[in-house]
C-alpha cells in the first residue's frame, strides 16, 4: 500500500498529465469566491493615491512638534475630505484615520500623545519625521501587477480586485464534480429510513467538500448494490471531469465499484493507501474522467477527501495544488493505536497558552459523524507509532471549513 503521502503525490501528477485547458467565464466579483483567476489585474492608479494617516492625531511638520511645544490647531481633516493647501509653518491641523496630509506635513502625532487646551496643541514626545501615515504609491504604482492568472481568490484577493475597479474578473470555469453515493442501505435524507436504513449525509458533505475546494458538485443521488444501476448512474458522472464516488470499494461482495469500472474501461493508480480510517480509497482514470472511490464509513469519506480530492480539483480549475497545512501541537492526552497505518483521528485543537494543544475525541469509529462535529481538526498519529504519551507534539490536520 502506499503511505497516504505517496498516493497524494499520485493523485497531483496524474492530475497534471491528464490538465486539459479550462473555458475562461466572466464572473462577478461578488460571486468569485474560490475561482481561479485567468487574467492580470493592475493597479489603476496609485495606493494610496495620497499620504493616508494611520492614526487619529495631528500633522504636523515634525520639526515644529517636540516636547513641550505648543501650536495652535488650524483645521480638520477628515477621511474622504479634500486636501490641496499646505499646512502653514508654526501650526498643526487635528486629522482621521484614513484621511490624507497637506502636501507638506511630514509626520502625525497621535491624539494620545497631546494636551489639547482649546485650539492649543502641547506636544509630549519626540516627533520623527514620516510617523504614522503611508506615503503615496508605497503600496503600488499606476500598472503594477496587482494579482496574477492562476490564483486563488479568496476574501483579500477579492478586495484587491474591488479596490482597482474590477467588477467583473475573467476566471475558470470550476470543475464539474459528479457525487454518486452507493449502497442498499442509504435513502434520500427526505425520506423516513426503515429500521436499517440510513440517510444519505456523504452526498451533503461530499457537495459542501467540493464547493469548499473550488468545483461544482452535480448530485447523482445513490447507486442500488446491482451492476445495472451503478453502471447506469457511472455513466452519467463520466460526463464531468471528476467522479466521486462514496461507498462500495472494500473487499464485500457487494462491494461492486471497481469491477464495474474495470469494466467501463478505467485505470487504476492505487485503490489503497495505509491510512485509518479510509484505507480502500481508490482513484483512477476512465475515459477522460479522474475517478475517486471513498469508503462509504462518513468520516472516512470527509478525510480522504481532504487527503486527495481537494489538489485534484485545484489543478484541474487552473491552480496549483495547496500544501497540505500540517500544524504541530502538543498532545493533551497519551494515545494507544494500532501500529502500521497512520490514523487521522478527529480532535480538538485549541491555544491554551502560546503553543497549540490537540485533544483527541472519543469517537465509535469512521461511522460516527457526531463525534465530527465536535473536532476542528486531525491528530496524525503516524504509522510506526502506537503508543504516545501526553506531551509529545504531533502534527495536525486542520479542518479547513471551521479552523
Amino acid at each position: 500500500m502506499l503511505t497516504f503521502a505517496e498516493a497524494r503525490e499520485l493523485v497531483i501528477s496524474q492530475s497534471r498529465r491528464h490538465l486539459v485547458p479550462r473555458p475562461v467565464v466572466s464572473t462577478p466579483v461578488s460571486d468569485a469566491l474560490g475561482c481561479i483567476l485567468a487574467e492580470e489585474i493592475r493597479a489603476d492608479r496609485e495606493y494610496p493615491p495620497f499620504n493616508r494617516s494611520t492614526r487619529d492625531g495631528y500633522a504636523v511638520h515634525s520639526a515644529e512638534a517636540q516636547p513641550n511645544s505648543t501650536l495652535p490647531c488650524v483645521g480638520e481633516i477628515k477621511a474622504g475630505d479634500t486636501v490641496f493647501a499646505p499646512l502653514a509653518p508654526g501650526t498643526c491641523v487635528q486629522i482621521m484615520t484614513g484621511a490624507a496630509l497637506p502636501p507638506d506635513a511630514d509626520a502625525v502625532v497621535m491624539i494620545e500623545f497631546t494636551r489639547r487646551d482649546s485650539d492649543l496643541i502641547t506636544f509630549e514626545r519626540p516627533t520623527q519625521p514620516g510617523q504614522n501615515f503611508v506615503l503615496q504609491g508605497s503600496e503600488a504604482h499606476t500598472g503594477d501587477l496587482a494579482l496574477s492568472p492562476g490564483l486563488r481568490l479568496g476574501f483579500a484577493e477579492l478586495a484587491v480586485a474591488a479596490q482597482v475597479g474590477h467588477a467583473t474578473l475573467r476566471c475558470y470555469q470550476k470543475p464539474r464534480v459528479a457525487i454518486l453515493s452507493t449502497g442498499d442501505e442509504v435513502v434520500p435524507i427526505t425520506d423516513t429510513p426503515g429500521p436499517f436504513h440510513i440517510r444519505n449525509s456523504n452526498s451533503v458533505s461530499l457537495a459542501a467538500q467540493v464547493q469548499l475546494a473550488g468545483g461544482t458538485p452535480v448530485p447523482l443521488g445513490n447507486a442500488l448494490d446491482r451492476v445495472d444501476d451503478l453502471s447506469a448512474k457511472i455513466e452519467l458522472g463520466l460526463r464531468e471531469d471528476v467522479l466521486v464516488l462514496s461507498g462500495g470499494v472494500s473487499m464485500g461482495k457487494y462491494d461492486l465499484v471497481e469491477s464495474v469500472l474495470k469494466g467501463m474501461g478505467a485505470e487504476f493508480y492505487f485503490d489503497a493507501v495505509a491510512i485509518r480510517p479510509g484505507k480502500p480509497a481508490v482513484f483512477g482514470r476512465c475515459r477522460n474522467t479522474l475517478v475517486f472511490g471513498l469508503p462509504g464509513n462518513p468520516v472516512s469519506t470527509m478525510v480522504t477527501f481532504q487527503l486527495f480530492v481537494v489538489p485534484a480539483l485545484h489543478i484541474l480549475a487552473g491552480a496549483p495544488p495547496p500544501p497540505l497545512p500540517l500544524l504541530e501541537a502538543t498532545l493533551a492526552e497519551a494515545v494507544h493505536e494500532k501500529p502500521g497505518l497512520t490514523h487521522f483521528l478527529p480532535a480538538q485543537l485549541t491555544w491554551p497558552g502560546s503553543y497549540p494543544h490537540v485533544r483527541i475525541l472519543r469517537w465509535q469509529g469512521s461511522g460516527d459523524i457526531n463525534a465530527m462535529t465536535q473536532a476542528n481538526c486531525f491528530a496524525v498519529i503516524p504509522a510506526d507509532r502506537h503508543d504516545i504519551p501526553a506531551g509529545e507534539t504531533v502534527s495536525v490536520l486542520p479542518r479547513t471549513d471551521v479552523l
